[in-house]
């Protein structure tokens, strides 16, 4: 580009020196033409050589310039070849390299298939050796037993000929000898039981002593499964049963505890296994007859109110337990559970007050031992969480409280002595023997306990249980002490037909899987429902 820019300068000079020519030739013929021509011829080679000169010399340049940037292009271009050339290399190498390994891999596959087949060739020939040397042991086994049993009936023959005595009086002679012996051990045998009993006897006899004492010393298990709500006149019974009996339905059918309403004056009796139930029944059933208006509608909405009332409820008597005992720190589901222990009972004793209990001498055992005892008793207090959880679990309720307390981040000691203050995991710290033996002084005291209430709140659990068991089951509750069945089914799914079904389906269950005294009814409930909001 340089060389043509001064090429066209140089002929831009040469046109001006030509027109110059002109000028100076029209000058001459006026008079100076030759002077002028002969200057104008000077300085016209003059600029002539000067721009050959120029010109030669850009194109000297430009040539110079233009075989430095062809050397430095080739170098460039070789040099790429040269990278892409490596790379290419190292590419063919790894390929070689992946082909050379599976290559390996297969010789490797195929030497082990190939002694794995000779080795199974071997195995082969052994065992059909084996076959062989079996089968011909058998063969020998055989003859050898027909030669025995020859040589048995030759032996019975020379011993009846040698004893004067045919093989049945021989058999009877032996079993009359063994009949003689039996006797001898067997009496050898009642004596050491009877010795037996004799060093055991007084155990069995304070067994019998404390077993009486807790069966007088305890409440009976109907007192602790019913609450009587107090009226304050007749009039109101018939406001809470209804028209035809719809409100007193509703409020079973809502709270899941049986209504009795009889000729007791100025009481209703409220009966139900679950005390958590029962209190919402009653607290309901308080509300309603303060209020006065009681239709099926009214019941729901104060059953739900009430419900969520006493879970608040149940969270207030965890805090205050807590409190009370100076343990801090416990997880927000811990302090629930703890508050639905006083809605529970064990073996007829109430679960708060013995857990309670046991803390405090888990904290008096522990301070003799130097052992920590607020550690003791937050051990104490948790050792039965596991009986208040709020679905059912087959789990033994000592290592289920030591999940949920391993859930929510207790201390490894405090878990241990959960899980094993029934002994169904091994101990690994003092502190777990403690609140055993203090569960055991807690629960061992006259009257404390007792088994009746605990196995038949069990089997009305059972109960509904089993019910829970069928398809289209919405609610089941067990009243009247166990005596029937209420069973609410969903509408949708189970029609008239099959709700009498579901009926002898769920009573042959019981029959079949549960024992109980007398007879069980089975009612199902199929209710159909529309319901419209006017705005």
């Amino acid at each position: 580009m340089e060389v043509q820019h001064y090429i066209f300068i140089a002929i831009a000079l040469i046109l001006g020196l030509v027109i110059g020519f002109f000028i100076a030739k029209s000058i001459v013929e006026k008079g100076k033409a030759s002077q002028l021509v002969a200057d104008a011829r000077r300085e016209a080679q003059s600029l002539t050589d000067k721009a050959a000169q120029k010109a030669e010399k850009i194109e000297k340049d430009a040539a110079a310039k233009g075989e430095q940037i062809s050397k430095q292009k080739l170098e460039r271009g070789k040099q790429k070849f040269m990278d892409l050339k490596a790379k290419h290399e190292k590419e063919v190498m790894a390929r070689e390299k992946k082909v050379a390994d599976s290559e390996r891999r297969t010789k490797d596959k195929e030497s082990k298939v190939t002694s794995e087949l000779a080795t199974n060739k071997k195995l082969n020939q052994k065992l059909e050796s084996q076959l062989k040397e079996a089968e011909e042991k058998r063969n020998a086994i055989f003859k050898r037993e027909e030669e025995i049993e020859k040589m048995h009936a030759e032996q019975v023959k020379k011993l009846e000929v040698a004893s004067g005595l045919s093989g049945e009086e021989a058999k009877a002679q032996l079993v009359e000898s063994l009949k003689d012996q039996a006797k001898t051990e067997a009496m050898s045998i009642i004596q050491n039981t009877i010795e037996e009993a004799k060093l055991t006897a007084q155990q069995e006899a304070r067994k019998v002593i404390i077993n009486t004492i807790q069966r007088i010393g305890t409440e009976e298990a109907v007192e602790n499964c019913v609450s009587v709500f107090n009226l304050e006149s007749d009039d109101v019974k018939g406001r809470i049963i209804g028209r035809e009996g719809r409100n007193i339905r509703a409020l079973e059918a809502a709270t899941g505890v049986e209504i009795i309403v009889d000729d007791t004056p100025d009481a209703i009796i409220l009966s139900c296994f679950d005390s958590v139930r029962r209190e919402v029944a009653r607290l309901s059933l308080h509300k309603l007859v303060t209020d006065g208006r009681i239709h099926p509608a009214r019941i729901e909405e104060v059953v739900r109110k009430t419900r969520k009332q006493i879970d608040q409820e149940i969270i207030e008597v965890g805090k205050r337990t807590v409190i009370d005992l100076g343990i801090h720190g416990l997880h927000p589901e811990l302090l629930k559970m703890v508050g639905r222990m006083k809605y529970r009972s064990s073996y007829g004793q109430n679960l708060l007050q013995h857990s309670r209990e046991v803390a405090k001498l888990c904290g008096t055992m522990a301070a003799e031992l130097g052992i920590n005892p607020k550690l003791a008793k937050r051990a104490g207090l948790l050792h039965d969480i596991g009986k208040v959880p709020e679905t059912e679990d087959e789990t033994p309720h000592a290592i289920l409280g030591m999940k949920l307390a391993e859930k929510h981040g207790e201390k490894p000691e405090v878990c241990n002595a959960i899980g094993a203050h029934h002994d169904e995991i091994e101990m690994t710290s003092l502190l777990s023997p403690v609140v055993q033996v203090c569960d055991a002084i807690s629960g061992a005291r006259p009257g404390a306990r007792r088994q009746v209430l605990d196995s038949y709140i069990q089997r009305l659990k059972d109960l509904e249980d089993i019910a829970f068991g069928f398809k289209g089951v919405e609610k089941a509750y067990a009243i009247q002490a166990g005596r029937e069945l209420r069973v609410m089914v969903e509408s949708e799914r189970i029609n008239d037909e099959k709700a009498a079904q579901l009926s002898f389906e769920i009573s042959q269950k019981i029959q079949t899987d549960m024992t109980y005294p007398g007879q069980v009814k089975v009612t199902v409930i199929r209710e159909t429902r529309a319901v419209n909001i006017a705005k």
